[in-house]
């Protein structure tokens, strides 16, 4: 090693000890809001372009209306927001995973006060589920436009 290269040091001191565990919790807590913030906006995304799809795919059958301006405009106005909401699930995955493993480094496991089962949350299955849902939409719309 040259003189010029420090060997690896921590950015922080960690210390065990009651605040720094309540400290760790509260930003694993934090972690957990976070997440479920970003499945609740990627399911109403989700669901609100398989509505606007539904609902004017269903609007023209309806006595009195007109022939549309742009016919294919809401399955695009769909297809863009369901996208986003499969988008914005993969997003929050890649960054719960991320910050996960930032949060279990050997730096600050000791302060975790847990084993590493600890670090499994459900909302992780959920978000598949929700992708794979997604995807159907998605697909479900898309190939009826075709």
């Amino acid at each position: 090693m040259s003189e010029t290269q420090q060997p690896h040091e921590s950015r922080f001191t960690v210390k065990v000890a009651a605040e720094s565990h309540f400290a760790w919790m509260r930003t694993r807590m934090a972690v957990e809001r976070t997440i479920l913030a970003w499945v609740r906006t990627a399911v109403a995304l989700i669901g609100f372009g398989f509505t606007i799809v539904q609902f004017f795919e269903r609007m023209k059958d309806m006595p009195g209306s007109g022939e549309a301006t742009f016919p294919h405009a809401p399955r695009y106005l769909g297809l863009a927001l369901i996208f986003c909401g499969i988008a914005s699930l993969v997003i929050a995955l890649w960054e719960y995973r991320w910050t996960i493993n930032y949060l279990w480094n050997s730096d600050y496991a000791p302060i975790a006060g847990m084993t590493k089962e600890g670090r499994n949350s459900p909302v992780v299955g959920v978000i598949v589920v929700l992708l794979l849902v997604g995807i159907f939409a998605f697909f479900s719309v898309f190939l009826r436009l075709i």
